[in-house]
């Protein structure tokens, strides 16, 4: 015996032709419900989102039939503003982008990497810091001596090496070389080729460090004895506040 579409199991893989279902579809985006029709969700043909709803779907539905994408719901109503009206969003611009990537919705891309925001990161900023070498490996090392050197403690720190030319990289190894501590807790930036200046890089290292959550401050580092150089021209203390 055959079961009606009717009876059908809740939350089951939907298969059968969207063409078939009202042009009104209601969406579950991370828990967030959204009414809206199908010729706007598949407003740009070449997109993922619309790839979703044309043809044989794979989607599936909640417990009310509301076809369920697992995204963050709280950004879908702008990528589905600009679906509707062509405005590109003004907030949460970072986040949006991220939808927008997902959702592979081309042309709300490309104005948003116009924005300030995303320009700034990708083509200042990034562009920087992808001529800083292991500049992603060195936050990861930082954060590992961290945590280890936190056990029973509220903070912990991390000394940095930051040197923007080869001669500083070799006077910072000099300096290195006289220093009373174990080398290999150093964790050392540089040589770049780019405009921005040790303070900028700083920054940077701060800002990608507390986006991982954590709460981070930095200082000029001054070594006590045995030092031939100046510290604070090459040296830094990040300090990790655990609680």
């Amino acid at each position: 015996m055959s079961i009606s579409s009717e009876h059908k199991p809740l939350g089951k893989q939907v298969t059968g032709s969207l063409r078939t279902l009202s042009p009104i579809v209601e969406l579950n985006v991370g828990g967030e419900m959204y009414t809206t029709t199908l010729s706007t969700l598949k407003k740009h043909p070449g997109s993922k989102l619309a790839e979703m709803f044309t043809g044989q779907p794979k989607l599936r539905t909640d417990s009310e039939g509301r076809f369920f994408i697992d995204r963050p719901g709280t950004y879908f109503k702008y990528i589905l503003e600009y679906l509707r009206t062509n405005q590109v969003p003004t907030q949460c611009i970072q986040d949006v982008y991220k939808e927008a990537l997902f959702y592979d919705i081309e042309p709300l891309i490309k104005q948003l990497e116009d924005s300030p925001q995303i320009f700034g990161e990708l083509v200042a900023r990034k562009q920087f810091l992808a001529r800083v070498p292991n500049y992603s490996e060195n936050i990861e090392l930082m954060i590992r001596i961290a945590r280890a050197e936190a056990v029973a403690s509220r903070q912990s720190s991390v000394i940095v090496c930051v040197v923007r030319t080869e001669e500083d990289a070799a006077r910072c190894q000099d300096a290195l070389n006289s220093l009373d501590m174990d080398k290999k807790s150093v964790v050392k930036f540089g040589p770049w080729k780019a405009a921005p200046s040790i303070s900028d890089l700083l920054d940077c290292i701060q800002m990608d460090v507390e986006a991982k959550g954590y709460k981070i401050s930095f200082q000029p580092h001054v070594a006590e004895k045995g030092f031939r150089f100046k510290s604070h021209d090459f040296f830094y203390r990040f300090l990790f506040t655990w609680w």
